[in-house]
C-alpha cells in the first residue's frame, strides 16, 4: 500500500525568472470538465484562442497558434521548421537564451553564425546588417527579452533590414509577450515563440507561435522533410486550419488556461498592460538600488518584468536565497551561466506584477541583506518605493 500522502507544499510567491503566480480566474476556469480534442465545443475554444493570440502579438498572421509544450517547444518548432542542412543562420548572443538558440539551430545541420555581445548588452543595428551583409543568411534569431541577462532588445528595425538582405527575422519572445511591447505585422516579424508561464499568469506547458507569410512562403520550398515529426508544421496546421486533421491530444486544460490568460491580457489592454510593469519595475528598482544593488543591463534597456541585479561583496547568494524561501516564502533565480553567483533574477511578471509584490519583496530582501552584514537605515527599500508609488499619484 502506497505510503504517499495527499498533496500538499508550501504557498509561495513565484518571483524568479518564471512561472510566475497562477491569476486566480485562471485556477479556476482549469477545474472544468475535460472535453474532447475533436468536440465541436472544444474547436470554438481553439477558435476563440488563436483571434486572442492574434491580438496579444498584434498580427493577422494564419498560423498563430500554441504548441503542445513548453518556450523551448517553440524554440525548436521555428527552427527545425525553417532551417535545413547547409542553410546559413546569423543567431545573436548576449545571454543564455541566446546561446540555446545558436545551439538548437545548430542541430537542424544549419551553418550557424554566431554574433556576440558581452552579457547584459544589447546589438546595435548596425552590426547586425554587418553580419548579414557577410553572411547572407537564410534567417536572423534574436532574443528580445534574455531571461539570464535582463537586457530588452530593440527590435524595431529589423524587420525592414532582414528584407534588405532577403532573411528571415526569428524573435525569442518568451520573457516577452504579455509584458513589454511586441507588434509582430509593425515591425516585419517572420516568425516568433513565447510561453504561457511568464506575462500571461498561466502555468507552463504552451509555446505560443506566429509565422507570417514569409516564413510560410519558405517552409513550403523545403527540399527535406523537419525532423521532428511532432513539431512538423506541415502536418500541425491541419489541425489548427479548417480540416481539424488529428494530429495530438491537446492539453485540454491549458487551453483553457491560455484562453483565460489572453482574455485577462485584454481586457486590461496592452498598453496598460505594458505601462503596469514598467511602473512596477521603477518602484522595485528605486528600492534594490536604496539597498545597494545595481543592474546587469544598461539603463535604458532593462526589462521591467525580470530585474537582474549584481549580488554585493560578501553576501552568499544560496544563503540568501534560502532565507527567502524558507521564512518568507519567496522565490527569486539564480544567475546562469557567467553570472553563476554574482546576480539574483527577480521576476514581476503578469499576475505578480502590483504594489504589493513589490513593498513585501523588498522588506523581505532587506532582512536578508542585513542579515548578511550589509548596513543602512531601516526600511530604506520600502520607503524608495513608496516615494516612487506616491510621485505617480
Amino acid at each position: 500500500m502506497s505510503t504517499v500522502g495527499q498533496l500538499s507544499f508550501s504557498p509561495r510567491l513565484l518571483l524568479g525568472p518564471g512561472p510566475c503566480d497562477v491569476h486566480p480566474r485562471i485556477l479556476s476556469v482549469m477545474a472544468m470538465p475535460v472535453l474532447g480534442h475533436l468536440d465541436p465545443e472544444f474547436l470554438t475554444i481553439l477558435n476563440e484562442t488563436q483571434e486572442l493570440l492574434r491580438g496579444a502579438f498584434q498580427t493577422s498572421n494564419r498560423l498563430t497558434f500554441p504548441i503542445s509544450g513548453t518556450g523551448m517547444a517553440g524554440m525548436e518548432t521555428c527552427m527545425v521548421n525553417l532551417l535545413e542542412r547547409g542553410d546559413r543562420a546569423v543567431v545573436c548572443v548576449a545571454g543564455f537564451f541566446g546561446e540555446r538558440m545558436a545551439e538548437v539551430a545548430s542541430r537542424t545541420g544549419a551553418e550557424v553564425t554566431r554574433l556576440e555581445q558581452p552579457w547584459g548588452q544589447v546589438f546595435d543595428p548596425q552590426r547586425i546588417r554587418e553580419a548579414l551583409q557577410k553572411v547572407r543568411p537564410k534567417l536572423l534569431a534574436i532574443v528580445q527579452a534574455e531571461t539570464s541577462t535582463g537586457a530588452w532588445q530593440p527590435l524595431e528595425e529589423l524587420g525592414a533590414l532582414c528584407r534588405e538582405f532577403d532573411a528571415l527575422l526569428v524573435v525569442d519572445a518568451v520573457t516577452a509577450l504579455g509584458c513589454i511591447p511586441l507588434a509582430i505585422d509593425e515591425w516585419k516579424i517572420d516568425a516568433i515563440y513565447s510561453c504561457t508561464q511568464k506575462g500571461l499568469s498561466c502555468p507552463p506547458g504552451l509555446a505560443p507561435v506566429s509565422f507570417g507569410p514569409r516564413a510560410a512562403e519558405a517552409m513550403g520550398k523545403r527540399k527535406t522533410k523537419v525532423q521532428s515529426w511532432y513539431l512538423d508544421l506541415s502536418i500541425l496546421q491541419r489541425y489548427w486550419g479548417e480540416d481539424r486533421l488529428y494530429h495530438h491530444t491537446t492539453p485540454i486544460t491549458m487551453m483553457y488556461a491560455l484562453r483565460e490568460g489572453l482574455r485577462l491580457l485584454h481586457e486590461e489592454g496592452l498598453r496598460p498592460r505594458w505601462d503596469r510593469h514598467l511602473r512596477n519595475h521603477k518602484a522595485l528598482a528605486a528600492g534594490l538600488v536604496a539597498l545597494g544593488l545595481s543592474y546587469t543591463a544598461a539603463e535604458g534597456h532593462r526589462l521591467p518584468q525580470l530585474n537582474v541585479v549584481r549580488i554585493p561583496d560578501g553576501v552568499d547568494d544560496g544563503v540568501v536565497r534560502k532565507r527567502l524561501l524558507d521564512e518568507f516564502n519567496i522565490e527569486i533565480g539564480s544567475g546562469l551561466g557567467s553570472f553563476k553567483g554574482k546576480a539574483w533574477r527577480i521576476g514581476l511578471m503578469g499576475y505578480n506584477s502590483r504594489p504589493a509584490v513589490v513593498l513585501q519583496f523588498l522588506a523581505a530582501l532587506e532582512q536578508c541583506l542585513q542579515a548578511q552584514g550589509v548596513k543602512g537605515a531601516p526600511g530604506r527599500g520600502v520607503a524608495a518605493a513608496n516615494d516612487f508609488y506616491s510621485s505617480q499619484k
